[in-house]
């Protein structure tokens, strides 16, 4: 199962640097756009990232029109954004209801499922949505997912460059290097580990990659030790594309795994810290970050495993921005060749970059904004990529950014999936 259009850890094998941080992002709003958002239209605001304003707008279309299933499914995804699930199941079993075939809603009402480790419920909506990959995986699953044991893990990065490494343990093996990327999924492993972890796959898809066809398997993971905690019963996958990503050690640990505890990714500390998601470490979490004088930004979770929040390139503004944490990449930001064009970046096109996105050839330019922001977090003049991708992604919504791995280098970001919230503080994590 391909992740965020055909991205997971076969297609970080080629091009991985290039695309980690030039994914696609959209434009900034025209007038036309501002002036709908303005105008308190719910589709507008949602794409222009007003997300409580765009959820109350929605709310008022079916205060007058009950049966509306845009209207429905859209409320339904907004409260799915920040992790208020009985919101989000509220207005996404109503448009379900009303539309028992939208793929869409069902998708939605799938994932908010899994965030919740509520799989077999999810297993009837992932087949709606199309999605029989997912279906399978989950209905495959005994007992309680992702058993956590253990109240905190602090592991050490092995490296920093290319990609992050930290060393962990598949069904109680010899510790193994693994890197972490905010956008994948699942854990995602090679075949070799795989195998060696004894793995069985209880679905199997094939796909067409650069000219080839690949073979990808999902199965479940008995244990997976990370420092001082312990994960049972998890999802996994591997396929059989090995095209030399040595850097990416033996597998890749996605958000899936990240978004079950109060993550903090320690970039200046070069470590991983991993403690139990419980109401009193959200409030210390914020405590800590109020002291070290980083902001609370809001947090939003798309299609399942896609992370995002509000920050600001070369005098935007304050727009949704998404956060690649993790995975490879020496740029700091990724962005559009339109919104570079629209805010007067600096662009070199006499240096194209061409590398796969998804199976799909991208063509990137390096480009130095003056400035890229997240709260309190800022880079000026820093190295970027503008490139040719579509404007607007598969969330619905207009990113002007993504933040990437360079960016992060003097902070350490804290990921809070509780009060969904995301801290970028500087200097070591306490």
């Amino acid at each position: 199962m391909a992740d965020d259009g055909g991205w997971d850890r076969r297609s970080l094998l080629r091009g991985a640097a290039v695309v980690a941080g030039a994914a696609a992002t959209a434009p900034l709003l025209g007038k036309a756009a501002t002036a709908q958002a303005d105008g308190g239209d719910a589709d507008a605001l949602f794409r222009a990232g007003k997300f409580e304003q765009a959820g109350r707008a929605y709310e008022e279309i079916l205060k007058n029109d009950p049966g509306n299933v845009h209207a429905a499914r859209q409320r339904g995804y907004v409260g799915l954004l920040a992790n208020r699930f009985p919101d989000a199941e509220k207005y996404l079993k109503m448009a379900v209801t009303l539309a028992p075939d939208d793929r869409e809603a069902n998708r939605f009402l799938g994932d908010c499922y899994i965030r919740q480790d509520k799989f077999s419920l999810s297993v009837p909506h992932w087949q709606a949505a199309g999605e029989n990959g997912y279906a399978k995986l989950f209905a495959a699953f005994r007992g309680e997912p992702y058993q956590i044991h253990g109240d905190i893990a602090r592991v050490p990065w092995k490296q920093m460059d290319p990609s992050p490494l930290v060393e962990a343990s598949l069904n109680g093996g010899p510790p193994r290097r693994f890197s972490f990327y905010t956008r994948l999924a699942s854990l995602n492993l090679s075949q070799k580990a795989a195998e060696e972890a004894g793995l069985r796959a209880v679905v199997e898809e094939q796909f067409e990659h650069e000219g080839r066809t690949v073979t990808s398997y999902s199965g479940v993971l008995d244990s997976f030790k990370l420092g001082g905690i312990e994960l049972r019963n998890i999802p996994v996958s591997w396929s059989d594309a090995e095209d030399g990503a040595e850097s990416l050690g033996d597998g890749l640990i996605g958000t899936w795994i990240l978004y079950h505890f109060l993550t903090t990714v320690d970039y200046a500390g070069r470590s991983l810290i991993l403690r139990r998601r419980t109401p009193e470490t959200a409030r210390q979490a914020r405590a800590d970050a109020e002291r070290a004088g980083a902001e609370p930004l809001p947090l939003w979770l798309a299609h399942e495993h896609l992370l995002f929040s509000r920050g600001s390139i070369a005098g935007s503004g304050a727009r949704v921005v998404g956060l690649h944490i993790g995975g490879p990449g020496e740029m700091a930001a990724g962005i559009t060749e339109e919104t570079a064009k629209q805010l007067r970046i600096r662009t070199d096109y006499d240096r194209p970059r061409e590398a796969f996105a998804g199976g799909r050839p991208i063509v990137s330019h390096p480009c130095y904004p003056k400035e890229i922001r997240l709260g309190n977090a800022a880079a000026k003049d820093v190295y970027c990529y503008a490139n040719n991708r579509s404007a607007l992604g598969r969330e619905g919504f207009e990113v002007v950014a993504h933040f990437s791995h360079s960016f992060y280098k003097p902070y350490n970001v804290t990921l809070d999936f509780t009060d969904m919230n995301v801290y970028i503080a500087p200097g070591r994590a306490t």
